[in-house]
């Protein structure tokens, strides 16, 4: 405890006597100042215990008095020391007066105790009070390693709520509460997802106080840090306690942000080789070395390979497309890490997957990243949800250009099928560009329509080209073999039922179709010649 004036009253060898203000002797003693000044306070820093002789004082003017405890009192004074014997035999009584009247601890100090004695037992109090601090703090420093060490990140926390007396939790890259303790305050932290993802947005180190006594709904103060290296952070730490953190609470909440940042922030050479080994497993696969991979992935990736796995491609909606590379050509190198809106996605992959405690392979592809997870798993699930709020987003017009983002995502496969998996993400991601769409799955193309697919640019030149000689025919008023054709295909060739549709006799139909025969110079007996016809009109057809 640092020194407060009731130690100093009680310390026998200064012989302190207290005049006025005796019920406020608990208040801690910040430093002891001698000042003569009519007005020292210019001078004050709050805290002090003021010594005097009055030299320069009226001290038996009661009007003097009163202003003079007045601004004491005000400036943070908390004691005020008079030495007897030198200008005054003992204390006049409208300083007596005066700090009873302002609540003003009055210490008489005797002619045989020189102010520097009482000034060397101030600072020898704090100097005790810091040094006890510095041990506590080395003590629980030590306490929250050992836990760090054997119980990990769970037991660090235990460790630190212990030493602050209140609760403290871990949050991952996305805001979302890792590790609490004690295990109630989890429900607490959760509400604080917010204020941690507006400390995210600033530069690491960053932190923040939230909670106090002037938010209605919680009491406690909460202190928010954000935990990492780089220029984004990878994890916060949350710490409620009832007031604010003294000295040795202080020393054990840095000790921890230092133990957590190791626990969470790898080393960037351990990093770059986990993303070397990452990229050959990925090349292995692609190339159909299923084997090597398994062999080269070791217990770092070997559990994704033992069962069924998704791939994904994912890059900015700003990026131009790359569906025409073949996945040879396009496996991922050892760029860094994409930015956001790409950075984004893999923080989310990996969050959800440290929190089930499964595998994800993230591999970063200059401004695209490729990434390969569990099937069903708990990372394929997060970019689903991440998807979706993205999608609404736009939906709502609150995503910013900035974040756009495309993903396509293949059908589940293993090891051996993994280069036809990373084609069908490709083709994902393509239409996933073409419909304007945040996700696409390949089932979705599978289980859906070819039609959306004649939206490409390219498709509709041909269809227009294809039938442009048609079109022309039409436009003399010569007859409309465009409309005859659409509806003699629709009905399968069937000329009674084509005929009715257009209110024409059958013979009537059967010379248009010779026409179209003949203008584009193609057999409608072929099938192909009928099927990249019918593609043709539906291509062409209005919305």
């Amino acid at each position: 405890m640092p020194p407060t004036l009731a130690s100093l009253v009680h310390h026998s060898a200064l012989k302190l006597a207290v005049r006025a203000g005796g019920d406020r002797l608990d208040v801690p003693v910040r430093w002891a100042h001698v000042s003569e000044l009519a007005d020292p306070v210019p001078y004050m820093e709050g805290g002090e215990l003021l010594l005097i002789t009055a030299l320069k004082l009226d001290a038996e003017d009661p009007e003097a008095m009163r202003r003079y405890v007045r601004r004491l009192a005000g400036a943070g004074v908390v004691g005020l020391g008079f030495a007897v014997g030198v200008n005054y035999e003992e204390i006049p009584k409208a300083l007596v007066d005066a700090a009873e009247e302002e609540g003003l601890p009055l210490l008489e100090v005797p002619r045989r105790t020189p102010f520097l004695a009482i000034s060397k037992e101030v600072s020898a109090a704090i100097a005790a009070d810091q040094y006890r601090a510095v041990t506590a703090g080395f003590a629980a420093q030590r306490e929250l390693t050992r836990q760090a060490l054997t119980e990990g990140p769970e037991g660090l926390l235990t460790a630190l709520a212990s030493q602050v007396h209140g609760w403290a939790a871990l949050y991952d890259a996305s805001g979302a509460v890792v590790a609490a303790a004690p295990e109630w305050a989890g429900r607490r932290a959760a509400r604080l997802t917010a204020d941690v993802e507006r400390l995210r947005e600033r530069p690491v180190p960053a932190s923040a106080v939230v909670g106090g006594p002037e938010h209605s709904d919680h009491d406690d103060r909460v202190e928010l840090h954000s935990l990492g290296t780089g220029r984004r952070p990878r994890a916060a730490l949350a710490v409620g306690t009832a007031s604010a953190l003294g000295t040795v609470e202080r020393y054990a909440v840095h000790s921890a942000i230092a133990l957590l940042t190791l626990t969470t922030e790898r080393s960037r050479s351990l990093q770059a080789a986990e993303q070397r080994i990452g990229v050959a497993v990925l090349r292995m696969l692609l190339a159909g070395e299923p084997d090597h991979a398994r062999a080269v992935a070791g217990e770092l990736y070997g559990g994704l390979l033992d069962a069924p796995f998704r791939v994904l491609v994912a890059e900015p909606a700003s990026a131009r497309g790359h569906a025409d590379a073949s996945p040879h050509a396009r496996v991922p190198g050892t760029a860094d890490q994409a930015e956001d809106p790409v950075g984004a996605l893999a923080e989310v992959m990996e969050s959800a997957a440290a929190r089930s405690g499964e595998t994800v392979l993230v591999v970063p592809e200059g401004e695209r990243l490729v990434a390969l997870a569990a099937d069903e798993g708990a990372a394929a699930t997060a970019v689903a949800a991440y998807a979706a709020a993205l999608e609404d987003a736009r939906a709502s017009g609150a995503e910013d250009e900035e974040d756009e983002l495309i993903v396509g995502l293949s059908g589940p496969a293993g090891p051996i099928a993994a280069a036809a998996a990373y084609k069908q993400a490709e083709q994902a991601l393509s239409v996933a560009r073409r419909r304007g769409r945040v996700l696409v799955e390949h089932e979705q193309l599978a289980a859906g329509s070819v039609l959306p697919l004649l939206a490409d640019d390219a498709v509709k030149a041909f269809a227009d080209g294809l039938l442009r000689a048609l079109h022309e025919h039409d436009a003399t008023g010569r007859g409309d073999l465009v409309a005859s054709l659409r509806a003699w295909l629709s009905r399968h060739g069937q000329w009674d039922a084509a005929a009715a549709d257009l209110g024409v006799h059958r013979h009537t139909l059967r010379y248009r179709m010779r026409r179209v025969e003949e203008i584009l110079g193609r057999s409608l007996d072929d099938p192909d010649v009928r099927m990249e016809l019918w593609l043709a009109l539906k291509a062409t057809a209005p919305d």
